[in-house]
């Protein structure tokens, strides 16, 4: 199929092809001609699937083949938990609209008001908002959402991991109740559906991917790692295996600059990206890693989702999240748009439970390896996976012929599991 089976405008069209899109992704396929027909829509896509261009292309086409009459009113909300990802729709918008009179504008916190403010009076047709800078706009009566056709809440779970239910809700008291609701999330949580029961109208469903799991072309790995011994292995990751571009995740904004430092001092150029950061130093190193400037982005959960980097190659979970849902939106910033990519995670024992919890969330088991001369002398509370290496190299002993083989480094993306029966370590070539 391509997009011009799916009813799609031909200023829309042009602007697509001129992106370089050719065939609709099974997220577009199945999401844009129900928008189009004004459904209501619950959809789980996983990141990196083009959800974004599932929502954001028949909305323009919606509302420029209904243009406003006279002053430009808000018609289409899209509420977004991240500053990052609230700017990439908008980004987005404005690729996609370039042939139509469609003004659109994004509003988030960490930046002067006042501007916002201004474009705002100045008239819009779609607003992309996080949910506190959009409620303080209201608040100071700079925006109105009583004419609002169509709203989109994107990364709905994600919402709700940050504690933005009770602004979600003073958001829907703003709008009209006579709209389209399109809610789009990773995952199909009991509370993302005693949200979407609230808020949609006979909703389609519509799932790009299995519920609660990966992309299919992550290879993903588990190294058991001593926890202070971390920093070292990582730095002997990226300079042995040539690394140029590697996004690498922490749990505290803290331990993202001591790694920062960590990896300055080796001579391997990085930056951190969390919440304490200013918006202009979190959009300058985001750009500084998409055009190879520094070779590392160490980033906290809110770096998750919403990061549009192609073609990343590499991401590490340097710390495990104790939320299992965060490990998917993690390695999802790899493993886009068809291409492949590789995830890596260092586990120590007080990460186990952690561990557990991700294997639990996707029904599978990893295997563990360990790398020569850092194998873990913590105590151990589990055992190593069954599973054999897949990818012997210098620093991982190749699998026991004895013990069941093991799989091609080249058999295909996706998360290894294993049905045989004893635990194996392994302690690499000597």
């Amino acid at each position: 199929m391509s997009f011009e089976n799916l009813g799609l405008s031909s200023p829309i069209l042009k602007a697509v092809k001129e992106k370089g899109y050719i065939t609709p992704s099974p997220i577009q396929e199945k999401a844009i001609p129900l928008v189009l027909d004004r459904k209501d829509i619950l959809a789980s896509a996983q990141t990196g699937t083009g959800k974004t261009a599932g929502f954001t292309l028949p909305i323009l086409q919606i509302l420029s083949t209904t243009p406003n009459q006279g002053r430009r009113k808000i018609r289409s909300l899209i509420l977004t938990p991240t500053r990052e990802l609230a700017a990439q729709i908008y980004e987005n918008i404005k690729e996609y609209s370039v042939y139509l009179d469609i003004k659109a504008t994004v509003v988030f916190g960490g930046v002067n008001i006042n501007p916002q403010i201004s474009t705002l009076k100045n008239g819009i047709d779609i607003l992309v908002a996080t949910p506190g800078r959009l409620l303080d706009l209201h608040g100071q009566r700079a925006l109105s959402l009583a004419n609002v056709e169509i709203l989109v809440l994107d990364e709905a779970d994600r919402m709700l991991d940050m504690g933005f239910a009770k602004d979600i809700k003073r958001v829907l008291a703003l709008v009209p109740e006579r709209r389209q609701n399109l809610l789009f999330s990773a995952t199909f949580s009991l509370e993302i559906k005693q949200l979407a029961a609230g808020i949609l109208h006979n909703p389609e469903m519509v799932e790009a991917s299995p519920e609660n799991t990966t992309v299919e072309k992550i290879e993903q790995r588990v190294i058991l790692a001593d926890k202070n011994r971390k920093p070292s292995m990582l730095v002997k990751m990226i300079k042995e295996d040539n690394w140029d571009q590697v996004l690498v995740f922490t749990r505290t904004k803290h331990g993202a600059n001591k790694l920062t430092e960590k990896l300055q001092k080796s001579d391997i150029t990085s930056a951190a990206i969390h919440g304490n950061k200013s918006q202009g130093a979190r959009t300058k190193a985001l750009d500084d890693f998409k055009k190879n400037e520094i070779q590392v982005l160490v980033a906290t959960d809110i770096a998750a989702r919403g990061l549009d980097i192609p073609l990343l190659p590499h991401v590490v979970n340097y710390e495990l999240p104790n939320v299992p849902e965060d490990y998917v939106h993690r390695i999802g910033r790899t493993g886009r748009a068809g291409a492949s990519g590789e995830a890596v995670s260092f586990v120590c024992s007080e990460e186990y439970d952690f561990l557990r919890g991700i294997e639990k969330l996707l029904g599978q088991k990893f295997e563990r390896e360990t790398m020569l001369g850092y194998e873990p002398t913590e105590e151990e509370s589990i055992a190593p996976s069954k599973a054999e290496h897949r990818r012997p190299n210098n620093n991982f002993r190749k699998p026991n012929p004895q013990s069941g083989g093991g799989r091609s480094p080249h058999s295909g993306g996706g998360s290894s599991t294993s049905d045989s029966k004893k635990p194996k370590r392994f302690f690499g070539k000597r």
